[in-house]
């Protein structure tokens, strides 16, 4: 019989379970067009959405999403609409769930750090073409089906 996996950080068949959160932040162009922000991490030398671990002590997936954007970003943020999720098993072989949502940029400004070297702002279909891993190309569908149509509306 399988065991669900529970939430939070704990032992599940071996490995542990890692609890993520992200966002897909976006703006309006000048020209009034929809652009999303994609951010580039040396490390991997990949383009993604911005995300990270949930803080240990118990930190909420809405706290980690906004403080991960901040710490990648420099953007501040409003939580908007919450996204597709993602889970699969990184790159220590543990399972990982990844909660997305929406982000509205409120203050901030980007300084290349040691994670981020770089971000893209590109309308959602560059970005699809420039993600390094498909699955984040299903919350950046997520967000086209969900809340693009409401900002173009309004």
């Amino acid at each position: 019989m399988e065991e669900d996996i529970p939430e939070g950080e704990g032992e599940v068949a071996g490995p542990k379970f890692v609890r993520a959160a992200g966002g897909v932040v976006w703006r309006r162009s000048p020209q009034g067009a929809i652009e999303v922000l994609l951010v580039h991490r040396p490390r991997y030398d990949d383009w993604s959405l911005p995300k990270g671990k949930v803080d240990p002590s118990d930190q909420t997936d809405e706290d980690t999403a906004r403080r991960e954007v901040e710490e990648e970003t420099g953007l501040r943020c409003r939580l908007g609409v919450e996204l597709s999720s993602t889970s699969y098993v990184d790159r220590r072989g543990r399972p990982k769930t990844v909660r997305y949502w929406a982000m509205k940029p409120i203050g901030g400004s980007f300084q290349a750090n040691d994670e981020v070297d770089e971000i893209r702002w590109v309308n959602p279909v560059e970005a699809e073409a420039c993600l390094s891993y498909p699955r984040e190309a299903h919350v950046l569908a997520s967000f086209t089906a969900s809340v693009a149509p409401l900002v173009q509306a309004g």
